[in-house]
This record gives C-alpha cells, structure tokens and sequence, in this order.
C-alpha cells in the first residue's frame, strides 16, 4: 500500500530526515574521537558511519537548497 503525499509534505519529510541525519553524524562523530585511543577499529567504524551520514546530509541539502553549496573540487 502507497500513501500519496503533496509536494509540502514531502519536504517536510524531507527536512525531518536531514534533521535526523545531522544528529546521527554528530553522535557517530564523538563516538569516533571518543573511542580513538582505547579502540581503533570502532573508531574506524565509527568514522566511516560519520561519512555516510554527512553524504546523506549533503544529498539532501543539494535537494532541498540546491546550488546553495559549493561543488567539492
């Protein structure tokens, strides 16, 4: 089953999923420093959850406020 959602609720969605995202980058991240010097491969782990939610963060800002952000050179 499908719901049909307008154009505003998408982008709330949307929003709501950046949001979500943003707060899931930063606990991954101080998860990261906090594990560096007792376990490494965690914050390996940890480090490479981080970049994957700032890929989110960033795929969905470009939808949201396209143009708003430089390219990565």
């Amino acid at each position: 089953m499908t719901d049909v959602v307008d154009s505003d609720e998408l982008l709330r969605r949307m929003r709501r999923a950046r949001a979500c995202a943003r707060e899931e980058e930063r606990t991954w991240r101080g998860r990261s420093e906090t594990l560096r010097s007792t376990d490494p491969e965690a914050a390996r782990d940890a480090a490479v959850r981080t970049l994957a939610f700032e890929t989110v963060i960033r795929v969905l800002d470009e939808i949201l406020t396209p143009g708003r952000r430089p390219d990565p050179v």
